[in-house]
């Protein structure tokens, strides 16, 4: 971010997302696989919790930056003027630090709804890392499971998805139906920018709800245990966590690479003394004007 041609709300935005997403690979990857591989958890009760806590921390901070990230869109496109002032780097990062301050301190109970159980299996005693739910002989004190997986369930996809898909739906609208100054018809520049802003729309959430929705499904029949555990069903549930897991690699090159301003900035950071190309005297002084103008109002929105 030390490029000023960086510096953008929509930038910042990025750059915390891939955060959220490397820190959700970090903290959740190795340890899913070995629960995967070994018998038995071999960290302790309190990385357990803290494991737990840190997966859905991550998750809800990658989820909801999608979401700032599409209100941040939807205002440079629906209200291009009046989100001026909305729209600046201090409130991104306001935005950023708020968000996660609320999800660290909303996810605190999770570190006492997970930990470490001994449990024998085959006359051999092994040791899991799981959800203590409520159980009226071994643990009446335990919580409710299923209330537990539906609500990360609404609050970590469903409702997420919903509000980035009305917000997008909004956007495309605008783009399509609004009216050009003068009331002059769509130019081919017009046309074709709608079009790569709608691919990018439909892809990027396109991928967000089937990349996540197999494992969210998964986790909230198990809570309620209408998920049989055989080979084949613990086949399909890797499966879909490394599912999961694509999605946190794909977005921020979905939302970067995508994005020209981000493309024409980030390659003047790799290579900074690639020369600008400038023809001498292609435009006269009113059409620079005119250019400076465009470019400027384009590097603020940061659409694409």
């Amino acid at each position: 971010m030390a490029n000023q041609q960086m510096r953008s709300t929509t930038n910042l935005l990025i750059i915390n997302l891939a955060l959220a997403d490397l820190l959700f690979i970090v903290f959740c990857v190795p340890f899913t696989a070995v629960d995967y591989m070994l018998p038995y958890w071999p960290f302790g009760d309190v990385w357990c919790k803290m494991v737990q806590y840190l997966i859905v921390v991550t998750a809800y901070a990658s989820v909801y930056t999608l979401v700032l990230m599409s209100l941040d869109r939807f205002l440079a496109v629906v209200h291009p003027i009046a989100s001026i002032y909305v729209r600046t780097e201090r409130n991104a990062s306001s935005a950023i630090i708020v968000t996660w301050v609320l999800i660290v301190l909303l996810a605190l109970p999770v570190l006492a709804r997970h930990g470490e159980v001994t449990y024998t299996f085959s006359s051999t005693e092994h040791t899991a890392c799981i959800f203590l739910d409520m159980d009226p002989k071994t643990r009446p004190d335990g919580y409710n499971k299923p209330a537990y997986q539906i609500f990360f369930f609404l609050t970590s996809y469903a409702i997420p998805l919903a509000i980035i898909c009305i917000l997008y739906v909004l956007m495309l609208m605008r783009l399509w139906k609004g009216v050009n100054p003068g009331g002059q018809p769509p130019s081919a520049e017009s046309r074709r920018g709608k079009k790569r802003v709608t691919r990018m729309v439909v892809v990027v959430v396109a991928i967000f709800a089937f990349c996540w929705f197999p494992i969210q499904v998964i986790l909230v029949l198990k809570s309620i245990n209408y998920y049989e555990i055989t080979a084949i069903s613990v086949v399909v549930q890797i499966v879909s966590h490394c599912l999961a897991y694509t999605n946190s690699c794909l977005n921020p090159i979905l939302y970067a690479f995508l994005s020209e301003n981000f493309r024409k900035a980030f390659r003047k950071v790799i290579i900074p003394w690639r020369p600008e190309v400038n023809a001498p005297g292609r435009f006269a002084n009113g059409d620079a004007r005119s250019m400076a103008v465009t470019r400027t109002t384009r590097t603020n929105n940061d659409i694409l």
